[in-house]
């Protein structure tokens, strides 16, 4: 289904890998896609005419920005129609929102619903790659991985395992945790462009046991990555002190089991302690700043300067539904908005590599995606600053490209996604039709 050769044409942003967060950029740019992969970018005038000679189908872009495809590596499947839910924080929202949400994929039916128009809701905001949270439902992860698959998307998810503090519907146990997860694994791990992370959802709703077969999944598993929450909410820290007494910490909850290494993306992370800053940071775990969740559930401000002088990883993402904006660049507008209230900054660069190759690097794909690079994987998201008649407006007076892209993610929408382009084949425009 991918296309087979493609010529696209507009200014082309790339980030590099290296600490220094300016792009690579060609204002006049050229990407030739073939087979699902990126074969050739450079400048318009050396690529452009040889390869409309050879008689590629072209899309024009000029004026536009073409991007690596953004890449969330914190959200949630099942979460879809419990974003916004009123409720006063974290632990509230829950049991008022996702719990009653998640309890309705034991349905399978229910999942093959919602996954197309989750889907399609990731492609109209630009996102090409994401690692999902399913529910306990192995059925949530079959509609899950299927859709994924049909649409030939890189994806990575899994079952969340929880055997307490939840709804009986939504519990399981530690044996059907490993015997689930393990068949999910051996089903969907490798086939198309899928990846698998074992998912305890978090300290409060798995038993000592139940972390006992995470971390033995993971164990067997090196290739999976670890996905969960950590230090979200002060009254979620206290609750996982009360029942892990003998942990130092919350962070030492998830170290204790092996969750906590290189392939472990940690949620959220705002009240993490100096220890445990420096615990993550020697075990080169990946805080997940997911903004838009932490300002709509009062959770607290991501100390993303303080955490990233303390050497830990860090990466963005929407974390609907807690978070309340499908796109990575509304998301990036809160984290502006956050480094704000701070006392810091967050250049649109710095940013705009959080969203792309820095999501690739947290996924362990760096090598795949994230880049527009001869090579790399084909997934793409082309932005036009000028959709709206507010941005328009802006957009006039925009000078720079950092111009350009902090008034996408202060002032767009989905309608500043023009395309979205996967395995090489234009996307939005069919899944709008």
């Amino acid at each position: 289904m991918s296309a087979a050769a493609r010529l696209l044409r507009g200014t082309v942003v790339s980030f590099r890998p290296g600490e220094d967060p300016a792009p690579d950029v060609r204002e006049d740019g050229a990407v030739v896609l073939r087979d699902g992969l990126i074969e050739a970018v450079g400048d318009w005038a050396e690529i452009g005419p040889r390869a409309a000679a050879a008689g590629l189908p072209s899309d024009d872009w000029r004026g536009k920005l073409i991007l690596p495809g953004f890449v969330d590596p914190h959200i949630h499947f099942p979460q879809a129609q419990a974003t916004a839910v009123h409720a006063e924080a974290l632990l509230d929202w829950l049991a008022r929102g996702a719990f009653p949400e998640e309890a309705r994929f034991a349905d399978p039916e229910h999942g093959r619903a919602i996954a197309p128009r989750f889907f399609d809701a990731l492609i109209a905001h630009g996102t090409t790659t994401a690692c999902a949270f399913c529910t306990s439902h192995p059925a949530s992860v079959e509609a899950f991985f299927a859709e994924a698959l049909r649409r030939e998307m890189r994806m990575l998810g899994g079952k969340v395992l929880m055997d307490r503090g939840a709804p009986d519907a939504l519990l399981d146990t530690p044996e059907r945790a490993h015997d689930e997860t393990e068949a999910l694994i051996a089903r969907w791990r490798g086939r198309g462009r899928l990846g698998y992370a074992v998912a305890p959802r978090f300290a409060l709703t798995s038993t000592p046991a139940q972390l006992e077969v995470a971390g033995a999944l993971v164990a067997a598993h090196p290739d999976c990555l670890v996905q969960t929450h950590l230090s979200e909410n002060r009254a979620e820290i206290a609750e996982a002190a009360r029942l892990f007494p003998e942990a130092r910490d919350y962070t030492d909850v998830y170290a204790r089991f092996g969750l906590l290494g290189p392939r472990s993306l940690m949620g959220h992370c705002i009240h993490l302690s100096d220890r445990e800053a420096a615990a993550m940071a020697e075990a080169g775990a990946v805080a997940v700043w997911c903004p838009t969740s932490n300002l709509f559930l009062g959770s607290g401000l991501f100390d993303r300067a303080r955490l990233s002088a303390a050497g830990v990883r860090v990466a963005v993402a929407t974390d609907i539904g807690g978070g309340t904006a499908w796109g990575l660049p509304s998301t990036l507008g809160a984290a502006h908005s956050v480094t704000q209230l701070l006392g810091q900054r967050l250049h649109p660069f710095e940013a705009f590599r959080l969203a792309t190759l820095g999501g690739a690097e947290a996924l362990g794909l760096a090598d795949r995606i994230g880049r527009v690079a001869p090579g790399f994987e084909a997934d793409l998201v082309v932005l036009d600053p000028a959709a709206t008649p507010q941005a328009r407006l802006r957009a006039e007076r925009a000078e720079t490209l950092a111009d350009r892209l902090f008034l996408v993610s202060t002032l767009g929408d989905d309608r500043t996604v023009a395309e979205t382009y996967v395995a090489g084949a234009p996307r939005k425009r069919r899944a709008a039709a």
